[in-house]
């Protein structure tokens, strides 16, 4: 594939990958919201984000292994031998970001049911990972396009200004704890991706997207079914919900309608992360990748809260709307720029040549 080609595909394929991640965001934040405020009562009861765990990551576990295996993707991992079988196997860079990864599951699903707006939760979330994308790159010696900027200076006022309204919003302290571990497993995951994901060694994008995957979903549900034995509300409430799954053929224990939301949050939430780890392994700046990774999700929870407004006669505040719409202009900003930067530099090749061909 010529150098033209790859990047004529590089540029379609970040845009369709944030389309998707955008269209599995919609109902992921929406029916964990739902289901975490006790909106869908009494037909199915209110459950804490902690007893949602088990059930949604084991699905996302499961489609994890579906997807890999139906697409054939598995076989990009690096491999080792065991007995007859060769099989995956993560390299330490991929297990790093995937444990970082895992972290990111399990905190996104976790800030949706906080007492707060799925759009003001957004915010927080994406506007520090965007604050961290020009760290990366710069700690990276990447190049940072005048656009990769613009669209950062628009996601980061989209923070600011839902606080325009009362500069002393608080929240609850577990909840600063897990959006603080959030923006650090983000960090720590964009260092590893621009580092190895982002290679221009042949099949590197492919086989760390794998890998990672591979370990993701499947270390967080280690990781809470070793914190279920804690004492204390916490494992509590992870044992009911491995109770729930260790009872997922008695559907006389779990209904029906709560075991199908649970798993389709899990499905959804899977599939934000496939489509996500690919917007933000292309091979751009991180100062584009994760605006662009960013907004996608932001437009997600606004129509996510649209709809919970609409359904269940919640109100949205025009602050963080204000915040949406600042994100809508890094989008445009990431749409366009790249295309009239790319004919303004064509332009300008022409006319380099032509005025070489003259003579002048």
């Amino acid at each position: 594939m010529t150098d033209s080609a790859e990047k004529k595909s590089g540029i379609w394929s970040i845009w369709t990958f944030a389309f998707g991640y955008f269209a599995a965001y919609v109902p992921y934040a929406a029916m964990t919201k739902a289901l975490s405020s006790g909106l869908l009562a009494p037909t199915i009861p209110k459950m804490s984000g902690t007893s949602m765990l088990p059930i949604t990551i084991a699905t996302s576990t499961l489609g994890m292994m579906v997807f890999l295996w139906a697409t054939g993707l598995w076989k990009h991992a690096h491999r080792f031998k065991l007995g007859p079988f060769m099989l995956p196997r993560p390299s330490l860079a991929t297990l790093l970001s995937g444990i970082g990864t895992a972290a990111i599951i399990a905190t996104t699903t976790l800030a949706y049911t906080f007492d707060m707006s799925i759009v003001f939760a957004q915010l927080l979330m994406r506007g520090g990972v965007l604050m961290v994308a020009p760290v990366v790159d710069l700690l990276g010696r990447r190049k940072v396009r005048w656009f990769s900027w613009v669209g950062f200076g628009f996601s980061v006022l989209a923070v600011i200004i839902p606080f325009m309204k009362d500069a002393r919003i608080s929240m609850p302290v577990i909840a600063a704890i897990n959006f603080a571990a959030y923006i650090a497993a983000y960090f720590v995951r964009l260092r590893l991706m621009t580092r190895f994901g982002k290679s221009d060694e042949e099949g590197a994008q492919v086989r760390y997207f794998v890998e990672e995957q591979l370990v993701a979903t499947p270390m967080i549900l280690l990781t809470i079914a070793g914190l279920s034995f804690m004492p204390g509300e916490f494992g509590g409430q992870l044992q009911h919900g491995f109770s729930m799954l260790g009872q997922f053929l008695d559907l006389s224990a779990v209904t029906m309608p709560t075991l199908l939301l649970l798993m389709a949050i899990g499905l959804c939430s899977q599939g934000t992360g496939i489509f996500g780890g690919l917007v933000l392994l292309d091979k751009s700046e991180n100062t584009f990748a994760v605006p662009v990774n960013r907004a996608s999700s932001v437009l997600a929870g606004v129509i996510a809260a649209g709809l919970i407004a609409y359904f269940f006669g919640k109100s949205m505040d025009a602050y963080e709307l204000g915040g949406a719409a600042s994100i809508m202009c890094a989008i445009l900003v990431l749409s366009f720029a790249p295309m009239l930067e790319k004919k303004r530099n064509a332009f300008l090749a022409r006319k380099a040549a032509a005025h070489a061909a003259s003579g002048v």
